[in-house]
């Protein structure tokens, strides 16, 4: 299925295979194109900086304080320290997930590899700061906390995290480009209000989408870092 008219196909990859992996060239381009966007804006908005933030620098301020207010009330004080980090993986997503509403580009997170490795990367930084705030003994125990039978239950939920968090934002990426091409088919030129109608609840799907994947990244990060706090 063609995406746009640079004659990109959703679903199907270029792969190339190198020391016995393979790897989705199309994934990989676009996502460095999505990283490029994301410093172009950086620098757009950082260049000039005023008192008086106007422009690229006024929505870019708006956009952080907004995640900054988000954090404060998520994680705590603490969670200050992880800012970079979330501002710029909910600037990536938001801009990767807008990426494939032009046409001749995909979304890096249409693929599931993108999607997984993002969310792989989260839980493995929650486990990671669980066992540095914890100690690994406490950290361990609490996995069979309120009762040991419980161990059962919490670790199918740990394997959970991340299949979620990936499934969810891949799933929803994925169909809305799958849509924006079919409406185009099915739908006459001189009719341009249905994808007009569709491509801007796209942009709304992939903020939304890009906000809640952030926000349960928060979630979880919050845990490991709440636990030593009340300690």
């Amino acid at each position: 299925m063609e995406h746009g008219g640079g004659g990109h196909e959703i679903g199907a990859h270029k792969l190339a295979q190198l020391g016995g992996f393979t790897f989705h060239m199309d994934t990989l381009m676009m996502t460095w194109l999505t990283m490029a966007l994301v410093l172009l804006l950086a620098f757009a908005a950082t260049r000039r900086l005023s008192l008086a933030p106007k422009g690229w620098q006024n929505l870019l301020e708006m956009v952080v304080e907004a995640l900054l207010e988000q954090m404060d009330g998520a994680m705590g004080p603490r969670g200050r320290k992880l800012a970079p980090l979330i501002i710029t993986l909910f600037l990536f997503l938001l801009i990767g997930n807008w990426q494939g509403l032009v046409p001749g580009l995909a979304s890096p997170t249409n693929d599931l590899n993108t999607t997984l490795g993002l969310a792989l990367m989260v839980i493995g930084l929650v486990h990671i700061l669980g066992i540095i705030n914890k100690g690994p003994v406490r950290y361990v125990k609490h996995f069979f906390e309120p009762f040991i039978p419980f161990v059962i239950i919490n670790i199918i939920e740990e394997f959970a995290k991340p299949i979620t968090l990936s499934f969810r934002l891949f799933g929803n990426i994925l169909a809305g480009e799958i849509l924006i091409i079919i409406l185009g088919i099915l739908v006459p030129m001189w009719i341009p209000i249905p994808n007009v109608v569709w491509l801007a609840f796209s942009v709304f799907v992939g903020a939304v989408q890009a906000f809640i994947f952030t926000m349960l990244s928060m979630s979880y990060l919050a845990n490991s870092i709440q636990d030593a706090h009340h300690d």
